[in-house]
């Protein structure tokens, strides 16, 4: 197993701060979405291009780290419909740009008819929201075949894939071997389901096997009577049972800090560490 962090959750800007940053924790690389953390690469068409990513894939490589995701999310089912062919077009870009930043995935969320809130919409759950991702996705995915390379979709539960089985219907329909999958679990979870959260991912590790390309760590508490997500390592999932299951499917693994900041980091990392570590002995 590797561990990873979402490069924008390290709070430093520039590729070389980036690396320092991984140094200081030992850990394998990140979860790169470059316009959030390398201020020469904006949000938007010809954003990325080869010479810029062969910089930055170059810098990386050099360090020791690997990028295990790129990530160039959008919503396929926004109302605005130039607004999803401009970030197609800049996830194509990356999709161009991704073996120069020494990574086979490109990867996105299936969005949400409440536009930029990314909440949950009753549209979501209709088979019209389905067949966009469906069509959106295929048409990445080929396009990412001709460069060689791999799309990862990962589900939430206020999204148009909002399930296991959600997901598994679209990337069934797709019908692309380079496909993968993102896997999520607090995105799955809601209040009313919080206390199944262990089903959920026994499912979706029967369901996609090693499809799953990259394995999300986040971690919850139940505040309120709300699902708040917290530092790894701060809340009530137990991770030595999610470390174990995930183990069992993929050896291999790659995990990716995603929301754990800050002061919380370090902590965070050698609480996972330490787990891995038993796992292996």
């Amino acid at each position: 197993m590797k561990l990873y962090i979402r490069a924008h959750d390290l709070g430093v800007k520039g590729i070389d701060s980036v690396i320092d940053r991984l140094d200081s924790l030992q850990l394998d690389g990140v979860q790169l979405v470059a316009y959030k953390v390398l201020p020469e690469v904006p949000y938007a068409v010809g954003g990325i291009d080869l010479d810029k990513a062969e910089q930055i894939g170059k810098a990386l490589a050099v360090a020791g780290k690997e990028v295990a995701l790129i990530g160039a999310y959008f919503n396929p089912v926004h109302s605005n419909v130039e607004k999803v062919n401009t970030c197609k077009q800049i996830f194509k870009e990356y999709i161009r740009c991704a073996k120069s930043l020494g990574c086979g995935y490109v990867g996105s969320e299936t969005g949400s008819y409440n536009d930029d809130k990314w909440t949950y919409h009753p549209g979501n759950r209709t088979d019209e929201a389905l067949q966009i991702v469906v069509r959106t996705f295929a048409e990445l995915a080929d396009y990412a075949a001709e460069c060689g390379v791999s799309i990862a979709m990962e589900g939430a539960s206020g999204h148009v894939c909002h399930s296991v089985a959600r997901l598994k219907q679209a990337i069934d329909l797709i019908n692309r071997p380079n496909v993968k999958v993102i896997f999520d679990l607090y995105n799955y979870l809601d209040v009313s389901n919080a206390d199944s959260c262990y089903r959920i991912l026994n499912e979706g590790l029967a369901v996609f096997g090693r499809q799953i390309e990259i394995f999300h760590l986040k971690d919850f508490d139940i505040r309120d009577g709300k699902l708040v997500q917290c530092p790894v390592g701060k809340g009530i999932l137990d991770y030595d049972y999610v470390l174990k299951q995930i183990y069992a499917c993929d050896p291999s693994a790659k995990l990716v800090f995603e929301g754990t900041t800050g002061e919380d980091i370090p902590q965070a990392v050698e609480y996972i560490r330490s787990k891995i570590q038993k796992l292996c002995n």
